[in-house]
Parts: structure tokens; sequence; C-alpha cells
């Protein structure tokens, strides 16, 4: 357990993100201490107990009519240490600007003081460097795409992010080209009159044990498939009455696994929605069908023939024994035989995702992975890098497969994502004459990486650009939703739907009302 002990009552999440970032493998315990903790200058650091990691905080800080001036102090056992001033001011409108000399600038938050002390004390603690430097939000490409509104050039926005984050090259890179990329893929949205659908299907054939999104298995839950489909058309209701002046640009079927659904359920499904909104103007029209072990000809010729235009097949790893440990209860040789048949029934846009970082790969299953992906020749890749729970299934059964001596590698070795993985990944996407589109990261993300979008020209899925990016109203139906009001000058409100299935059946009319609050 490594224990932080924190003198304001603030940036809790920040600073225990930042920390697991460095020691992923270690418990990390943030504690507010208050008055207790000591920040002067001339302190004896000393020897620290056992558990005792750091301490973190605002020593001094002073009022003025232009804001709050003050440092912030990190102390690593046993002799680390870091001071940076900041600046919090009053005007809110006040353009942030860069850094040129790579020093810190009066410029920096209080926030931003604490998280680059934290970074530079690690840094120096642990000898090792972070890709995506002290930022600890899950959309660092927003940065950029500020910064490019406000008439900044690349080199501007790079030493922007280099010296107040310390981002390293390589990801600067990444994001300025994505933020671009997603500004000429969205130019014809219209932000403020249009608005894009997610409809929940919270079924799967099986649950993947590393999976957090709402599942129930559908062999338990077939007989309330229909019942619940009859929900999603009282809350699409719902839309048609409330939404029919507005634009529906894109709609996004998701999970769970949508294909759990028989032919005829999403026929009445994809039906009901073109009977009842106006679908002219869609751009794009996604059922994530994702396991191959629900995905039959008669349903991709369901799809096909309703209207969609997208799909994704989504393999994972290509890595049978992977596979069976992650808990997918279908094999390569389905994920082949699935994605040539929706070939042939007409999709020419399918997304394919795959993880980083599952237990026990190397970057050789990655390279191998990707190898027999390129063979079909997908016009979507998603490159996810596994983010995991420590009490997660996932690791409960890894723990036990460890005790068992069934692993190749040590359990904490066994989930870890490289610098070498993510290379063999996007090289292989451009290979396949895919470009990156859209980036995000989660908490407790393997190797403090990202999650990466490549794509054709002309195939980028854009519901995935409007979710991550939060630029446009998303109208959320099924159980464990969320759906995102983005008002004209960014501020965002949300309104969630339950997550337990028979819950939001019994209160339907509950979740329409959030709704019609919410868009009131």
């Amino acid at each position: 357990m490594k224990r932080v002990l924190l003198n304001v009552d603030k940036y809790q999440y920040d600073i225990h993100s930042l920390f697991k970032a460095f020691w992923g493998n270690e418990d990390v315990k943030v504690v507010i201490a208050l008055d207790s903790v000591s920040y002067d200058s001339n302190e004896d650091l000393g020897d620290c107990d056992e558990d005792f990691f750091a301490k973190v905080g605002i020593i001094s800080d002073k009022e003025s009519e232009q804001g709050v001036f003050g440092k912030v102090a990190v102390c690593v056992f046993p002799d680390i240490r870091e001071e940076i001033s900041f600046f919090d001011s009053n005007n809110t409108e006040k353009e942030d600007s860069a850094s040129t000399s790579g020093a810190v600038t009066e410029l920096d938050t209080s926030k931003n003081a604490v998280k680059k002390a934290i970074y530079l004390a690690l840094k120096k603690a642990t000898g090792k460097e972070l890709p995506w430097g002290n930022l600890t939000g899950i959309r660092p490409t927003r940065i950029a795409m500020n910064l490019i509104d406000k008439g900044r050039t690349d080199e501007e926005i790079a030493d922007y992010m280099k010296n107040t984050y310390f981002v390293s090259d390589e990801k600067t890179s990444l994001s300025i080209a994505i933020a671009r990329r997603e500004k000429e893929i969205l130019k014809d949205i219209d932000y403020e009159n249009g608005y894009s659908l997610y409809i929940g299907i919270p079924f799967c054939p099986t649950t993947c044990l590393y999976c957090s999104f709402t599942s129930y298995p559908i062999g338990a839950y077939s007989k309330l498939v229909d019942d619940y489909i009859g929900c999603l058309e009282k809350e699409i209701d719902y839309v048609a009455d409330n939404f029919k002046d507005k634009t529906l640009d894109t709609i996004y079927i998701g999970g769970g696994t949508p294909t759990t659904l028989e032919p005829h359920q999403l026929e009445r499904l994809i039906g009901y929605v073109k009977e009842k909104l106006d679908t002219s103007c869609v751009k794009e029209f996604t059922v994530e069908s994702g396991r191959p072990d629900s995905i039959t000809r008669q349903k991709l010729q369901t799809m096909h023939r309703m209207g969609v235009d997208r799909i994704s097949v989504n393999p994972q790893t290509m890595r049978d024994e992977t596979l069976r440990l992650i808990g997918r209860r279908h094999t390569v040789s389905q994920l082949i035989d699935s994605f040539k048949m929706a070939r042939e029934e007409g999709f020419d846009n399918i997304n394919m995702d795959i993880i980083l970082g599952l237990p026990g790969e190397t970057a050789e299953d990655v390279r191998y992975t990707i190898e027999e992906i390129k063979k079909l020749g997908p016009d979507d890749l998603t490159v996810h890098s596994l983010a995991i729970k420590r009490g997660s299934k996932l690791a409960e059964v890894l723990h036990e497969k460890e005790l068992k001596g069934e692993l190749k590698v040590p359990i904490l070795e066994s989930i870890n994502n490289t610098e070498e993985m993510m290379s063999i990944a996007a090289r292989g996407a451009a290979d396949m004459g895919l470009t990156p589109y859209y980036l995000y990261r989660q908490k407790n993300i393997s190797g403090n990486f990202e999650n990466t979008g490549y794509a054709r020209k002309g195939k980028a899925g854009i519901y995935n650009i409007l979710i991550n990016e939060e630029v446009q109203s998303i109208v959320a139906l099924g159980a464990g939703t969320v759906t995102k009001r983005v008002y004209g000058n960014g501020r965002i409100e949300r309104c969630d739907n339950v997550k337990d299935i028979k819950l939001y059946m019994d209160n339907l009319q509950e979740m329409i009302d959030r709704k019609n609050i919410l868009f009131k």
C-alpha cells in the first residue's frame, strides 16, 4: 500500500490517477490529512513508514485582485521534493498560453501545479516517463482541438502540451493529427440543431471477464427481450415527439451485443426507429455486432436490408487460448467466417476491435493478431489498451491461475501493454491504409496508453468522435445508458437510465421524465 497525504480537500481523483500511472501494480490511497501535514522547506524528511509514500499539498497562497498566487510541494520519501508556483486567475475568460522555455510559469493553476510537481517527483523516484505526462483526463485530444479553435499553429500546440503537461513528442503529434482529422470529419455536423441516437441492448452470449458495461447473459433473459424492445419503442416515441425539429445525424445500437436479438427482433427495432424518426439526414447507422458467436447470415441480411451501413465484428485477439481465458465463447475461425459473411452480404464498412495487454500476451501475440487481421482487411480498427480493476472477475481468475501455476508469467506482468505493442498495432493499421481518427483514455489503462480508432478515408466512425469529444447532444435509450445534453457554450449535463433491466422496465416513465427535464 502506497499512502499519499494531502493537505487540501480537492484534486484527490487526479492525484490518485497520477500516482497509479507510475505505480500501477501498487494499491494507492490518498488521505486528507489537512493540518497534520507539514511542508516546511527545512523539514527533515527522514525515513518513511513501510506503507508511507508521499506528501502533497499547497504550502502557501495569497489572494489579490487578479486571483490567488501560491506554491505547491510534493515530498516523495526519502529525499525527493518538488515545489512549483501557481496562479489561479479570477478572470475565467483568461486565455491559456504556452510556455516556450519549458519552465513552470505563473499561468499554472493550482491543480496543474500539483500534477506537475507529482510528475517531476515520481519521474525522479522511478526513472520513468509517462507517454501522456501528467494528463489524467480521458480526452487529451480536446486540448489540441481547443487550441486549434484559437488559431494556434501545430508548433505552438506541441510546445504547450510538452511544457504544460509533459506529453511525449509522439503523443503530442498523434493528438494534433487526430484533432485536425476530427474537425474535418465533423465539419458538416450541426452541433446546435442536430443530435445523435444511442440504443443500448444489454444482452450478451456470455459476459467477458474484463467487461464493465451493462451486460446480461441472453440465455437467462431471453423471455424479457420482446418486452424490453417494447420499452425502447416508448422511448423512441419520446424522441419522435420532442426532437422532430432537430436533425438526426447518427444512430448507434450498442451494448452488450445487439446481435443477440433474433432477426425478427432486429427488424422490429430498426423498423420502429425508421418509422417514427426522420432518418433522411442520418450520416451513419451502426450496429455493434461485436461477438462472432451472435452473428448469423439472416441477421446480417436483416440489418443490411434495414439500412445499417456500419457494423463491428470484434476479435479482441486472434489467439484462441486468450479468447478462452477472457471468457469469449467464440473461436478465431468463427470470427473469420463471420467477417467474410458480412462482406458477402454487402457490408463495406466493418470495424474490428482488438485489445492490447490481454493476460499472458506478448508483443509476438500482438504481431500475430495484426498479421491475421491484415488478411481480412477491415475498414476501421479500434486498438484498445486493457483497463482492468483489481477486484474484477478477470483479476480473480488470473490470481487463481497464478496459484495453480497455469500462467506463463506472474499476474502483474501478464496484464501489460507496452510501447512495442502499440507500435506494432499502429504500423499494422498504416499497412492496411488506416489512419488514426479518434482517441480516448480510461482509468487504470494498461501501460498508461490510450485507445485509438484507425479508419480508411470516408469510413471513420462519426458517432465515436461525437461521443468522445462531447460536442453534440446524444439521446440514449435503454438500460444503463447515459443521455448527454451539450449546450452552445460547451456546458454538458447528463441524465442516466438505471442499469438493472427489470428496474428500467418497471420505471420506464421515470427514465423518460428524466430526459424531459434535461431537455426542457
